[in-house]
Order: structure tokens, then C-alpha cells, then sequence
């Protein structure tokens, strides 16, 4: 498949000026960025109060999270496709809008289940964004130090937005949970207008299609697979629907494969996956999200729920880690100049792994925060820091502009359902506990632990035996 459009005029990297207009693209994607991370830990936060407002039951409550990853995982690689085929600009703005008003809406609502299928929307256009965001910068940035300069930049907004998220959330829930969806919207608005004002205009694919039954099947087994493994705990992990349920996604990402060989123009061109660096970053995405957001959605239900601790200084003792992340991420793009991505990844997930090592191995029955918990947030935020920007970087790096938004959108997307799978799990994991006894104090928490321990771990050695194979080659 060939695709011809016109791509942004720039510079060899030793040449490219960073002009204001350049600064002012940057400062658009970083801005979307920051908005998701924003979204997801601001609502994490009013969840409690939305929940006595509305009269939602616990279980109703986890969809307005879940109801946003599904949207949001699901239609990742769509959005990206998306992008490569009916132009960036285009897509990245229209997706832009319908999340604006979709936050909107959200605050304004007075019925659960309104509230619950914004979320889901918001999901939907944030899988056209955020792809469609990091096509836009690999493109408008040469491969080399200006695109890990410019990813260094978009990761620290990506973490400042969680850890803004964390203390805004708790700031503005004690005024009503509606303005964690209402404040957002002014910056959403700004970033929709500087978008239509920066960013290049570039002309859909000259050819290339749609492949729809691609679309439809994985989209519906993604999605079902997800949906399986959130509502199991509640089901049962060996009950009929269930195990029926994992039959029929696994069936509909089969039959996804067999139309990725078979039509003209595939949705996923699987070639890209007989690349080794893509599928250990993909691989790696999963680890690195997965296990940091169950170990922070851990963290919120102890000090939360078991220390009763407020939503504020909840967030606070979680902070260091987004601040490491914050002022790290800009030094990163050098570093992988200077070391590549591959050793950076491998230390990330050297950090990582001694973050859940040292709070299993020093917790006890009630951690402390100056010897347990704060280590580890900085042994967290350390490897996020390192991780994020190389993994994202080995995932693009030596791909054609024309799939750009193919191999950003399948990296991201792992990274989403690999958290809702890897949370899932944990989360029916710390149930399961806190029904067999320990529901008064940090025990029922061990399993999790274990498990996003063991999820860093298998990262770390998917990357460093690579590393030391060719090492000693």
C-alpha cells in the first residue's frame, strides 16, 4: 500500500530552528496530553462523592473509569489508522471537539448512566487524540534529538497532568465533584483553537482504504475482552458467560488476524510486528502502565479507605513520583541520544521492579511513608520518567511517516488495555483477599502486590536478555 501526502517541512536535525510556530504545535499535543492525564486522576479522586450525589452502587461507579478505558484502548489503533488515511490535522481537531463537549456535557449531567456513557465518549475521542497527537509530533519532528527533545517535552506534560489531576481533584471535589469535568474545558477549548491555527494542513491519503471488518473485529474483541476481565470478579472467573465471553473475544481477534492477511488494504499491516524493538516496546508499554497505575489504584484504596486519609493528602504522598517524572523527562531525549533507547529501557524497569521489592520487602503490616512509601514513589517516578519517552521513541523509531500513527496508536494501545487488564486482575485479586479475612488492614493488598511486581519483573528480563544477547554477539 502506498500513501502520498504532503508531510511538514523541516529541517535535517542538525538544522531544525525551533521556531514559535514549532513551539506553539508542541505546546497544542502537550496540552491534549496533559488534559488525559488530568481527566483520569481528577475523577479518580470525586468518584466517592459523585457515587452519594447520583446513588451509584460500587459497581456502577468503577464504569465511569472503566467505561472511558474501554473507549479509550479499544479504538486506539482506529484512531491512529484513522489519521495515516484521512489526514492528522483533520482528525486530531474534529476528536478534539467531541472530547470538549463530551467533558461538558459530563459536568451538567444529573443521571448515572448519562454520566457513564460521557465517559465513554470522552474514551472514544481521546483514542483519536492521543495517537493522532503523537503522529502529528513524529512527523513535525525529524527522527533523532529534536523528536526525543519533543518527546522528553510531551511526557513531562503527560506527567504533570496526573500529579495536577491528584491535588486539583481533591481541591475541587471539597466545591462538587462537577468541576473536575467543568474546569477542564476552558484548556480544551484554547488547545482546539491553537490546533486550527498551528498545526499544517496536510490532504488525506492519495490511496489506501478502510478495512472494515478489520475494524469491526477487533474492535468487538478488544472491547469484549476488556469488558470479560472487568466484570469477572463480580461473575465469577469460571462461570459459563465468563468463560463463554473469553471464547468470543478470542474467536473475534482470531478472525482480526485472518483479515489482516487476506484484505487489500489492512487496518495493521503485521508485518510491523515481526519487528523485535516494536513488539518488546509494545510488550514493555504494558508493563510499565500496567503495573504503575494497579500499584497507585492500590495505594488510593489503603489510604483512602483503610487510613482514611483525605482525597488532598492522598494525593500529596503520591506526588513524588509525577514531580521525579515532571523534572526528569526533559534529559531524557539526551540520554537516549547518547545510550539509544534499548539500556534506558532496562533501567526503567530496573527502578521499577526495586520500587514493589522495596515496599513488599519493607511494608509489614503498615507501611510506613518515610522508609516505605516515599522510596518507592521515587523508584516509581524514576522509572516511568525513563521509561515512558524510550519505549514511546523504540516504538516509532525507523518507521515510514505513512504509518506513524499506526505504530503510535498500537503502543499506546497496548499500554491502555494492558492497565485495564493488569487492573482488572489485581483488583479481583485484593476482593478476593478482603473476603477471605483481611479487609481490615494492608493484608488483602499482598496478592496485588505480587502480581505487579511480577508483571515489572517479567519487563525488565523481556528487554535486558535482548540486551546482553547482542552485548555478547
Amino acid at each position: 500500500m502506498t500513501i502520498t501526502e504532503p508531510t511538514p517541512v523541516v529541517a535535517a536535525p542538525s538544522e531544525l530552528r525551533w521556531t514559535p510556530r514549532l513551539w506553539g504545535v508542541l505546546a497544542v499535543l502537550c496540552a491534549v496530553l496533559f488534559l488525559d492525564g488530568l481527566d483520569v486522576s481528577m475523577v479518580g479522586v470525586a468518584l466517592p462523592s459523585i457515587g452519594t450525589e447520583l446513588g451509584l452502587s460500587t459497581t456502577s461507579l468503577q464504569w465511569i473509569v472503566n467505561g472511558y478505558v474501554l473507549g479509550y484502548g479499544g479504538l486506539l489503533l482506529l484512531g491512529g489508522r484513522t489519521a495515516d488515511l484521512l489526514g492528522r490535522r483533520r482528525v486530531f481537531l474534529v476528536a478534539l471537539a467531541v472530547f470538549t463537549v463530551a467533558s461538558l456535557v459530563g459536568g451538567l449531567v444529573d443521571d448515572g448512566g448519562l454520566l457513564i456513557a460521557t465517559r465513554f465518549v470522552k474514551g472514544l475521542a481521546a483514542a483519536f487524540t492521543a495517537p493522532t497527537a503523537m503522529s502529528i509530533l513524529t512527523t513535525t519532528f525529524p527522527e533523532g534529538p529534536a523528536r526525543n527533545r519533543a518527546l522528553s517535552i510531551f511526557t513531562v506534560f503527560g506527567a504533570s497532568g496526573y500529579s495536577s489531576g491528584l491535588i486539583l481533584g481533591g481541591l475541587l471535589t471539597s466545591l462538587g465533584w462537577r468541576w473536575n469535568f467543568l474546569v477542564p474545558v476552558p484548556l480544551a477549548i484554547a488547545a482546539l483553537v491553537g490546533g486550527f491555527a498551528l498545526i499544517a494542513r496536510d490532504k488525506p491519503a492519495a490511496t489506501g482504504g478502510h478495512d472494515l471488518a478489520g475494524a469491526g473485529t477487533l474492535i468487538a474483541g478488544m472491547l469484549l475482552a476488556v469488558y470479560t476481565v472487568v466484570s469477572a470478579p463480580a461473575r465469577g472467573w469460571l462461570d459459563p458467560v465468563t468463560v463463554g465471553m473469553f471464547v468470543l473475544a478470542a474467536t473475534l481477534l482470531a478472525g482480526f488476524v485472518l483479515t489482516e492477511n487476506r484484505v487489500r488494504h489492512p487496518l495493521v499491516r503485521l508485518g510491523i510486528l515481526r519487528i523485535g524493538s516494536i513488539v518488546r516496546a509494545n510488550a514493555s508499554m504494558i508493563a510499565l502502565m500496567g503495573s504503575y497505575v494497579s500499584f497507585q489504584f492500590m495505594m488510593t484504596l489503603y489510604l483512602q479507605d483503610v487510613l482514611h486519609w483525605s482525597p488532598l493528602r492522598m494525593a500529596l504522598a503520591l506526588l513524588p513520583a509525577g514531580l521525579v517524572v515532571a523534572f526528569g523527562s526533559p534529559f531524557v531525549g539526551r540520554l537516549i541520544d547518547r545510550y539509544g533507547t534499548g539500556p534506558l529501557i532496562v533501567t526503567a524497569m530496573v527502578s521499577l521492579s526495586l520500587g514493589y521489592i522495596w515496599f513488599l520487602a519493607t511494608a509489614g503490616t503498615q507501611p510506613h511513608y518515610l522508609v516505605t512509601i516515599l522510596p518507592t514513589m521515587l523508584l516509581l517516578g524514576g522509572g516511568f520518567g525513563f521509561g515512558f519517552s524510550s519505549i514511546m521513541a523504540q516504538a516509532t523509531d525507523g518507521i515510514g511517516d505513512s504509518e506513524q500513527g499506526l505504530a503510535s496508536g498500537l503502543v499506546q494501545s497496548s499500554g491502555q488495555v494492558g492497565t485495564a487488564l493488569v487492573l482488572a486482575v489485581v483488583t479481583a485479586l485484593v476482593s478476593t483477599s478482603a473476603t477471605g479475612g483481611e479487609s481490615a488492614g494492608f493484608g488483602q493488598f499482598h496478592p496485588g502486590l505480587n502480581l505487579v511486581t511480577g508483571v515489572a519483573v517479567a519487563g525488565l528480563l523481556l528487554n535486558l536478555i535482548p540486551l546482553l544477547s547482542t552485548r555478547r554477539s
